[in-house]
């Protein structure tokens, strides 16, 4: 039996993400070790100073999520998603 309360399977991936902070400015880098539509599940080397929500970029797909904690063990944090993803341009 599995403690799994996800709705939406999630897809293993690896990917490299970065977590744009509310300021604009500042950047983290991450990697994204599954996503869905709904969420995703990520890890950070360190995490001082992640508020709660911020817009998580994956790189390789160009796109850029709302992200917001929904619980933290570690250094691996799950994400939900508020909204669609938006593309990046180039």
């Amino acid at each position: 039996m599995t403690d799994d309360k996800r709705i939406i399977r999630r897809q293993r991936t690896l990917k490299s993400g970065l977590i744009m902070l509310p300021n604009g400015t500042s950047t983290l880098s991450c990697v994204i070790r599954n996503v869905t539509v709904a969420g995703a599940q990520i890890e950070l080397p360190a995490a001082a100073g992640v508020p709660a929500e911020f817009k998580l970029v994956d790189i390789q797909a160009n796109r850029s999520y709302n992200a917001k904690v929904v619980w933290r063990k570690g250094n691996r944090w799950g994400l939900s998603f508020s909204d669609d993803p938006e593309e990046i341009e180039d």
